[in-house]
C-alpha cells in the first residue's frame, strides 16, 4: 500500500468514526455509576480514564499506519505475538468484551425506556425492553441493517449535539461547592471509579478497521486518533461537571441507571429529561446495531484465522449467522442476569487487558512502526495499573465479582486451548508481515529518492 493512499475517508470522517465509537451509549449508561463511586471527583475519574485511553491511542495510531488492514486489533496481536494460545485467547476475549459492551448498551436502553413508566413497573419493563431491543436488532442484522446504518451518521451527530447542549445550558447552574475536595471520595476510589467506567472510552480503536480506506494515512490517522480521544475526554469531563454541579449526589445515585436524563431536570425541566432519555434510546439502539454488526464479523474474522470453530466462517444469506446468534444469546443472558456495576467491571477489565496487549504489541514492533518503545510500555503499565485499581476496588466492595472476571478470562483461554487441542486446526494468519515489509520498503525507497533529489544540483 502506498503511503499516499487515495482512500475515500478524510480527516473529519475518521474523527467521526472514533467519536461515534466512543460516544455510543457508554456515557448514558455509566455516568451514575461513576458518581456513585467518585462522588464530587467524578470529572477527575473521567479524566484519569481518558489518560489511559490517550496513551493507548499512540500504539493504535502507529500500528494502524504500519499495518493498514481491516483486521484492526486482531491483526495487530496476531502479527506481534504469532499464533500461540495467548494471542488466540486475547482475540476470543475481545469478542467476549464486545458482548459485554452490547449488554451494557441493552441495559441502558431498558433503563432509560423504563424511566418513563411508574416506579412499580420499571423493573419488569426494563428487562422486557432489554430483551426486545436485542432481539429486534438481531433480526435487523439478519435481514441487513441498512436502515439504521444509513441513519448512523445522523444519530452520532444528534447525540453529540444534545450532549453539548446539555453542557452549554447546564454550566450556568453549576454549584462549585459540590465539586470541592470535601465531596470527593478517597483518591484510590476516585481512580477505581475512573477504571470501572473506562469502557466509556472503548470505541476509538474502531478507526483501525478503516485504516486501509483513509486518505494519506501516515498524516491523517494519528491526527484523527488524538483529536477524537481528546474531544471525547473534554466532553465527558464537562458532562460530569454539569451533572455533579447541578444535582445532589444522593439524587444522582438514586437514578444512576438513567442519571444523565435526571441531571437535565434542574436546568431543562421535564422537557430536558425527555430529550436526554430519547437521545439515550436512539444512541444505545444505534450502538447495539453497530457493535453487534462488528462483533459478529469479529467472530467471523477470528474463525477465518483458525482461532474459532469453522462453523463461524459459514455465511447464510451472505452473513455469519452462527456468530450473530451466539453474540446475541450471550448478550441477552448478561444484560438480564447482571447489574450495571458487574457489567461495567467485566467490560472495563476486558478492554484494559486487550489494550495492554496492544501497547505490548507496538512495543514489540517498535522498529517496524517507527515508534518510541517507552511510550507504548508506559501505556501498557498504565492499562495494567488501571486494571489493578479496578480489581482492588472489586475486592473491597464486591469480591464475588472477581469470580465473574476470572470466569470471563478463563472462558476465553479455555475456548482457545480446548479447541486447538481437540481439532488441531491450522492457524491461518493474515499476511501482515509481508504487507508491513512491503510498506517499509516503499518508505525506504521514497526516502532514498528524496535524499538523491536533495543532493542533485
Amino acid at each position: 500500500m502506498s503511503t499516499s493512499s487515495t482512500g475515500n475517508i478524510g480527516y473529519w470522517g475518521v474523527v467521526a468514526i472514533g467519536v461515534g465509537g466512543m460516544v455510543g451509549g457508554g456515557i448514558f449508561a455509566v455516568l451514575g455509576l461513576a458518581v456513585e463511586l467518585a462522588q464530587g471527583g467524578t470529572p477527575v475519574a473521567f479524566a484519569l480514564a481518558g489518560l489511559v485511553a490517550i496513551l493507548t491511542t499512540y500504539s493504535y495510531a502507529k500500528l494502524s499506519v504500519a499495518c493498514p488492514t481491516g483486521g484492526g486489533t486482531v491483526s495487530f496481536l496476531d502479527h506481534a505475538f504469532g499464533s500461540g494460545v495467548l494471542t488466540g485467547s486475547l482475540n476470543v476475549l475481545l469478542w467476549l468484551s464486545y458482548m459485554v459492551m452490547l449488554s451494557l448498551y441493552a441495559y441502558a436502553f431498558g433503563s432509560y425506556g423504563a424511566a418513563f413508566l411508574p416506579p412499580a413497573m420499571q423493573p419488569l419493563w426494563k428487562h422486557l425492553l432489554i430483551s426486545l431491543i436485542v432481539v429486534m436488532i438481531t433480526g435487523l442484522n439478519m435481514l441487513g441493517a441498512d436502515l439504521i446504518a444509513k441513519a448512523e451518521s445522523w444519530i452520532v451527530g444528534l447525540k453529540v449535539a444534545i450532549l453539548f447542549l446539555f453542557v452549554a445550558l447546564g454550566l450556568r447552574g453549576v454549584q462549585g461547592d459540590r465539586l470541592a475536595l470535601a465531596h470527593w471520595s478517597p483518591p484510590l476510589q476516585v481512580m477505581a471509579g475512573g477504571m470501572i467506567i473506562f469502557l466509556a472510552y472503548e470505541g476509538f480503536e474502531l478507526i483501525a478497521n478503516a485504516a486501509q480506506d483513509v486518505r494519506q494515512p501516515r498524516r491523517t490517522l494519528p491526527r484523527a486518533y488524538y483529536s477524537a480521544v481528546v474531544l471525547v475526554i473534554l466532553l465527558y469531563v464537562l458532562v460530569a461537571v454539569v451533572t455533579v454541579g447541578n444535582l445532589p449526589l444522593n439524587e444522582i445515585v438514586a437514578a444512576k441507571d438513567y442519571a444523565l436524563a435526571e441531571a437535565a431536570r434542574p436546568f431543562m425541566g421535564s422537557a430536558g429529561f425527555t430529550l436526554i432519555a430519547i437521545a439515550a434510546l436512539l444512541s444505545t439502539a444505534s450502538a447495539i446495531n453497530a457493535t453487534l454488526y462488528g462483533a459478529t464479523r469479529l467472530s467471523y474474522a477470528i474463525a477465518k484465522d483458525g482461532e474459532l470453530p469453522a462453523a463461524l466462517e459459514r455465511k447464510v444469506w451472505n452473513r455469519p449467522i452462527e456468530g450473530l446468534f451466539i453474540t446475541s444469546g450471550v448478550t441477552l443472558l448478561v444484560a438480564n442476569l447482571f447489574d450495571l456495576s458487574s457489567i461495567s467491571t467485566m467490560g472495563s477489565a476486558g478492554f484494559l487487558l486487550i489494550f495492554a496487549a496492544v501497547n505490548g504489541a507496538n512495543a514489540r514492533l517498535a522498529r517496524r512502526t517507527h515508534s518510541r518503545r517507552w511510550i507504548s510500555l508506559v501505556g501498557m503499565i498504565a492499562c495494567l495499573g488501571a486494571l489493578a485499581a479496578l480489581l482492588w476496588h472489586t475486592v473491597q466492595t464486591a469480591p464475588g465479582q472477581l469470580w465473574v472476571l476470572a470466569t470471563m478470562v478463563g472462558i476465553a483461554w479455555g475456548i482457545e486451548a480446548s479447541y486447538r487441542l481437540l481439532t488441531g486446526r491450522e492457524i491461518r494468519l493474515p499476511r501482515i508481515a509481508s504487507l508491513v515489509e512491503r510498506l517499509e520498503e516503499e518508505i525506504e525507497l521514497v526516502e532514498h529518492l528524496e535524499r538523491r533529489r536533495r543532493r542533485s544540483p
